[in-house]
């Protein structure tokens, strides 16, 4: 008598690895995206304290209204030694999200994101990349949204 496996079964075999293996492949992007959107949320919940120490050290104000004393902007350095603004934090999140360089003081779409200022507050907003984008702003607010246009027209500065 011989002993071993018909054709049949090898390929019901490979067939079931196969379908297992597709299983947790899926389930790892899903991981991967969700880890994506925890590091753009901790970038931006690190630009919200970022932002309160620029403040406190341009004089009680985001915006000065110049480069340099606006929040938002990538050249924003005040005191000494100095404090920077929170592009590079909002920067860091539209890189995690692939949605390449941040816009300052501009319409914020579903891809592309997105920092305003004005004296009194700020906000910034940026693509997940499970869907939808995540902001933050002045006022303490960190949430999802799922609005097209979420920081327009540029002088928004506080989430929906």
């Amino acid at each position: 008598m011989k002993r071993g496996f018909t054709l049949i079964e090898l390929l019901v075999v490979i067939a079931i690895i196969g379908i297992l293996s597709s299983v947790v492949l899926a389930s790892l992007n899903t991981a991967r995206n969700k880890g994506a959107d925890a590091a753009i949320k901790s970038n931006l919940a690190n630009a919200r304290a970022q932002a309160e120490i620029f403040y406190d050290t341009n004089g009680q104000t985001y915006d000065a209204g110049t480069a340099a004393t606006d929040v938002c902007n990538t050249a924003a350095s005040v005191g000494n030694p100095a404090v920077k603004g929170v592009f590079a934090n909002v920067q860091a999140a539209a890189t995690t999200a692939g949605a390449g360089t941040a816009l300052t003081d501009t319409a914020e779409t579903t891809t592309n994101a997105v920092c305003n200022s004005s004296a009194t507050g700020w906000a910034a907003a940026v693509p997940l990349k499970g869907g939808g984008q995540w902001c933050v702003d002045s006022t303490g607010k960190s949430v999802p949204e799922v609005a097209a246009n979420l920081l327009a027209p540029a002088a928004t500065v506080a989430c929906p």
